[in-house]
């Protein structure tokens, strides 16, 4: 393996925000939170009491109710798929948001009620009714459905890799149904089309109510806090930069770099992705003394949508966050697949989706050898690239070369790549893409005759593929619009600040920053995202000490919310006197 670095690793895997102290209290394991629970239930003076344990999809109902169980053995148990709608109405029901096909589904429109027998909810809302004393605990997806008032409301929250997890091991179900051995990947499809839309609406309508909140993203290792220390935690997120929890995860292309600069596990084969700022992939931790609590980072941006993103941010996408930072590691790897991603209209008409996945690739680091395809050859047969296409997945070859253009890239070069152009990275790179939000929607082409990691055939898309692919971005084109775009727009006693993209057909202003000294920066009411693609560390401050330093380490994503205004960066620690560089992401604001 190569050595890409001397020093030793300082990317921090486990970002936390800690939690004000007044709000520190976190019960851990079983028999702490439901001695916690028996305290709350005490508390309630009627003699009926009710106990609500909204799940989100993927958690492990069954060890919340095996625990619990323990402590309440005199309570009526219900659990909320003893409401639901049968299997096979279920899946008829959802048939044209799953859809058939092996990627992609719709974004579906259903809510939480979709799951549940109207006769089936009647029947177990009469049968709480009819109880006039005692404790009823009513638990899973939809629980806070069932019985919409109660004394107590635990919400058990799943952050979104780990259940990807428990898809691989054949752990868990989609909503309604039993497909524990289903293929993970397609259980993940109907997870992002289906159950997690409806889970994360369901979500919004219950924050303000939670009493308390579970994570049981490590099994048989709960942790339990209030909802109002939650909401402290994430107020506090919305003021001051952080970072989310980046998640790794190996690929059939993937490098060894991450693997030195981030301090992974050697014994893995690679590690190809690291999802390092996607909120919606991404986990929390709020620190509660030396505690760290998970949740997914997605419910800061249904907490507090205006704070965080900016108010032109947020009349314009809602509460989605609309900028995505990741890294691919091709170092010593394979190149990534031929792709291409689909046009605004052909996303909203074909997926349901309201924007799409524009993108650009800053080289984070790069080999002598390293190169992107993208766009055309000039002169190409738009029919005889699509029959080769076709053909090549049945005979393993395909020219690429004979098609697309390949351009030689280097450390540092930044790569635009607006949606419907062909495109992809190639072996010995270190990618940090920056790109909207909804990544699933990527049609892949041609993948180099190779099987993923599950051993099958990664699906290829050539016939969404070539509803997209802009045959007009030729090498000219390319050369003129999307390679080698810097330009310098303001400068001063120890930094340069340049403008790198992405390009006009793009809703994303990318700026780098180089610099000695400490450089002054304003979201002026619009979320920043950032990356040290250059140096050791370097430290964020507010000039008017609004919020405490921030210490980032080199190749680290951070976000600076939108209320946070003025903010600082220098270098920082190792770094001080040297040259650093960050790229910083944002919404255009074009009014």
């Amino acid at each position: 393996m190569k050595r890409y670095t001397d020093k030793s690793p300082n990317y921090d895997k486990y970002p936390v925000i800690q939690v004000p102290s007044h709000h520190n209290k976190c019960s851990v394991g079983w028999e702490n939170i439901t001695k916690q629970m028996q305290e709350k239930i005490d508390s309630v003076t009627t003699p009926k009491k009710i106990m609500v344990i909204e799940c989100y999809q993927g958690v492990l109902d069954s060890e919340v109710e095996t625990n619990i169980r323990k402590v309440f053995a005199s309570a009526i148990f219900i659990n909320s798929s003893q409401a639901m709608l049968s299997e096979s109405v279920l899946n008829d029901k959802l048939k044209a948001d799953i859809t058939d096909d092996e990627i992609f589904g719709y974004m579906t429109r259903f809510n939480i009620d979709c799951y549940f027998d109207t006769e089936k909810v009647e029947k177990v809302r009469q049968s709480i009714c009819e109880v006039k004393q005692g404790v009823i605990i009513i638990y899973g997806v939809g629980a806070a459905y069932i019985q919409p008032t109660y004394d107590i409301l635990v919400y058990a929250d799943m952050a979104r890799w780990e259940i990807q997890m428990r898809f691989r091991r054949n752990e868990i179900s989609n909503i309604g149904v039993n497909n524990k051995t289903e293929r993970a990947s397609l259980q993940y499809k109907r997870g992002f089309f289906v159950d997690w839309r409806v889970c994360d609406r369901f979500k919004k309508t219950l924050m303000s109510k939670w009493d308390f909140v579970l994570d049981t993203n490590t099994k048989d290792e709960p942790k339990m806090v209030t909802g109002e220390a939650v909401i402290a935690g994430l107020k506090k997120a919305v003021h001051i930069p952080f970072r989310v929890v980046p998640f790794f995860d190996p690929g059939p292309w993937g490098g060894q770099w991450m693997k030195q600069i981030c301090g992974l596990d050697d014994d893995q084969i690679n590690f190809a992705w690291c999802f390092d700022c996607v909120p919606e992939e991404n986990s929390l931790f709020l620190g509660f003394g030396g505690v760290k609590f998970e949740i997914p980072s997605i419910n800061l941006v249904f907490a507090y949508p205006k704070e965080l993103l900016g108010d032109p941010v947020h009349a314009r996408f809602g509460d989605e966050f609309p900028i995505r930072f990741d890294l691919l590691d091709t170092m010593e790897g394979g190149n990534l697949s031929l792709q291409v991603h689909p046009l605004t209209e052909y996303i909203q008409d074909k997926f349901g989706m309201h924007y799409t996945q524009d993108e650009s690739y800053y080289m984070l680091d790069a080999q002598d050898n390293a190169v992107v395809y993208l766009g055309l050859k000039d002169g190409v047969d738009s029919d005889a690239m699509i029959d080769d296409l076709r053909e090549a997945q049945t005979t393993g070859k395909f020219d690429t070369d004979k098609y697309v253009g390949c351009y030689p890239v280097k450390k540092h070069d930044h790569v635009l790549i607006p949606a419907g152009t062909i495109h992809c990275s190639g072996t010995d790179s270190m990618v940090l893409e920056i790109s909207a939000t909804p990544f699933i929607f990527t049609f892949k082409l041609w993948d180099w005759e190779r099987l993923g990691l599950d051993g099958r055939p990664r699906p290829i898309n050539v016939e969404h593929g070539k509803n997209v692919i802009q045959w007009d971005r030729t090498e000219d084109w390319v050369k003129k619009e999307i390679l080698d775009r810097v330009t310098v727009v303001g400068e001063g006693e120890g930094w340069i600040e340049e403008h790198t993209g992405l390009h006009e057909r793009e809703f994303i202003e990318t700026r780098r920053h180089w610099f000695t000294e400490s450089v002054l920066h304003n979201t002026n009411d619009c979320v920043n995202v950032l990356n040290l693609v250059e140096g050791r560390e370097v430290i964020i401050e507010s000039p008017t000490k609004a919020f405490e330093p921030f210490v980032v380490h080199y190749a680290e994503t951070f976000i600076i919310p939108a209320s946070v205004g003025e903010y600082t960066i220098r270098p920082y620690g190792e770094s001080e006197g040297q040259k650093c560089g960050t790229l910083k992401a944002y919404v255009r604001n074009h009014a």
